[in-house]
């Protein structure tokens, strides 16, 4: 039986159904959770209430909007020994980790409740004037993934709330507990149809994208469901916000630390065992120090502690869910059926979707542990000589995301940066977003921006006013 149950939050009040998922722990494979499966009429609910909403939240002062947020924030933080022990529990990473995730939304919130969208006046001739303010977009239909659930979500109800639209937030089926659980600390406060936030299997994703009262749509998850989620967009001419996947580079230049280097590119390539759509998916490492660099990394991979996140001392989870687990095991498959070197760390035993983290040994470039992307813990390294060359292969791909570049010299690696075809590069660290920045994929990594003033902007459209006097 489950042990715990959790409500949605439509017009500002608990809500429930008479069908219910069950939520696993990935880490033991126990039902922890019973969440509603909301359908049709839940959907039509929250919409309704969010379109209602809408009404007066566009007329709410900015000051207004941008205290709730704010606060939502602040609940998110005073809550977060209890989110982030739940987030383990369902989504599998370490409690640390988990407790990292839950502070980067409070610290989201609060930081994207202090910016400001102001009128832009242009006087173009004497007496004649031009006036453009950005107004919101209304209803936002937001989904988010199982990897970060909690952050991710965060990242849309910033921005979202604060240009003045509302929202119907539906979390992962995997991972929908912790973002219930925030739904339930800030109704009594955020105003009645503002924030709804329901649950459902894979049919209501489909239904929000869909529904004729919705106005824009932000979607966080794979380039495959992306493109589905266009496609439904599109009956509507909807508004899209696209985070999707990711097959992301790191180059590794002869110059560097070796082995502070190895551990920065070891944590970009397995924090969250690899669930991470900006972990590094591939490392291009220089000739010059390529088995040197390899051994510090495999250090660091056999010392590992993999296991469930709950208990002391573990540095990496689970596999999420049973479905990404199979397609982690068959790209590792696949790399023992072509022969590679791989490096293993630490087996774990148990009923949980446990992988142990492991390197694969310069794969070919065209091999599939190169060229898909793989969100797990397996990492493939691939010796280079020549930076060109490099620069092709980490390009050679029809995703966009993100890449890392390693160097001590910063002009150089700034030309690396500007060739690499990614929408954000990080030199000497990674995994660095910033509430204040524009986060952006590149080609088949996405569409549209999160956060920054830019991503602020993507929750409004432009309307000038033409005035002559």
């Amino acid at each position: 039986m489950a042990e715990l149950k959790l409500t949605m939050t439509i017009d500002g009040v608990p809500a429930t159904v008479g069908a219910f998922l069950e939520v696993r722990n990935p880490a033991t494979g126990a039902v922890i959770a019973a969440v509603p499966d909301a359908g049709e009429a839940e959907l039509n609910a929250a919409v309704a209430a969010a379109r209602e909403a809408f009404i007066a939240w566009r007329h709410t002062s900015w000051g207004e909007r941008a205290a709730i947020v704010s606060r939502i924030g602040d609940t998110i933080g005073q809550n977060a020994a209890e989110l982030s022990a739940m987030l383990t529990r369902e989504q599998g990473k370490p409690a640390d980790q988990a407790m990292t995730e839950i502070m980067t939304a409070a610290h989201w919130l609060r930081s994207t409740a202090t910016l400001t969208l102001p009128d832009r006046e242009t006087e173009t001739a004497p007496g004649r004037k031009h006036i453009t303010r950005y107004v919101p977009i209304g209803v936002v239909a937001a989904i988010s993934p199982w990897n970060f659930p909690v952050a991710l979500s965060a990242f849309k109800i910033a921005p979202a709330l604060l240009a003045g639209n509302t929202m119907v937030l539906k979390p992962s089926p995997f991972t929908p507990m912790t973002v219930l659980r925030i739904g339930e600390l800030v109704r009594d406060f955020v105003p009645a149809g503002v924030l709804n936030i329901i649950s459902g299997g894979d049919a209501l994703g489909p239904m929000m994208t869909a529904h004729p009262g919705v106005d824009k749509i932000s979607f966080t998850g794979s380039t495959a469901t992306g493109k589905r989620v266009m496609a439904a967009a599109a009956l509507g001419l909807k508004r899209l916000t696209l985070e999707l996947g990711g097959n992301d580079a790191a180059i590794i230049m002869p110059d560097v630390p070796i082995e502070e280097t190895a551990q920065k590119v070891f944590r970009s390539a397995f924090v969250n065992s690899g669930q991470v759509c900006i972990a590094t998916k591939r490392a291009y490492v220089h000739e010059a120090i390529y088995d040197e660099f390899r051994d510090a990394l495999a250090r660091l991979v056999v010392s590992a502690k993999v296991g469930d996140g709950s208990e002391p001392g573990i540095t990496h989870g689970p596999i999420q869910n049973r479905l990404q687990f199979g397609r982690v095991n068959d790209i590792v498959a696949d790399c023992e059926a072509h022969g590679f070197a791989m490096i293993r760390g630490e087996a774990t035993a148990g009923t949980g979707y446990f992988l142990p983290l492991t390197l694969v040994d310069n794969p070919p470039p065209e091999s599939r542990i190169v060229k898909e992307e793989q969100f797990g813990p397996i990492l493939p390294l691939i010796r280079f000589s020549d930076v060109d060359e490099v620069i092709a292969w980490a390009n050679d791909s029809d995703m966009g995301l993100a890449g890392t570049i390693w160097s001590r010299n910063i002009d150089a690696a700034l030309k690396l940066a500007d060739r690499m075809e990614t929408g954000n590069v990080w030199i000497n660290e990674a995994l660095a977003l910033s509430p204040y920045a524009a986060f952006a994929g590149h080609k088949q990594s996405g569409l549209g921006v999160e956060s920054g003033i830019e991503g602020l902007m993507a929750y409004t459209e432009p309307k000038t006013i033409f005035v002559s006097q």
